[in-house]
């Protein structure tokens, strides 16, 4: 027995053109944020562990510098919009993602010098 073929319109940029159209701007923010608070959550070394190995072993802390400073910078851009709700939720994630980057870190940043701190404030 064959596969059906995959229907071209289904697939085609017109479609997912209106497709993202459909979606509000709060939805493809916090979207976006949830994707940078994760990768920056593995980098930090909190995923857990699987039989490929322990969540440690994805440590990286120069990557998890710059996707929580993104993630700082596009929280704190888009809090006027996405309300206080929203706004909270994603804050407190990021600073989540400092103090677990600041307690993965042999050296320590000084204070106001952490990722995203540049955005936030010094995180305590």
């Amino acid at each position: 027995m064959s596969a059906a073929a995959p229907d071209p319109q289904a697939t085609s940029p017109t479609n997912a053109i209106r497709d993202i159209a459909d979606v509000a701007a709060i939805e493809v923010i916090t979207t976006a944020a949830v994707h940078l608070m994760s990768a920056a959550a593995v980098k930090c070394g909190l995923s857990e562990d699987t039989t490929d190995g322990a969540g440690s072993d994805y440590l990286d802390l120069d990557e998890a510098r710059k996707l929580i400073h993104a993630l700082a910078a596009l929280v704190t851009a888009s809090a006027p919009d996405i309300g206080s709700t929203h706004a909270r939720s994603l804050r407190d994630g990021v600073r989540s993602l400092q103090l677990a980057f600041r307690e993965a870190s042999p050296f320590p940043d000084e204070p106001g010098e952490g990722p995203g701190e540049k955005f936030t404030g010094y995180v305590t």
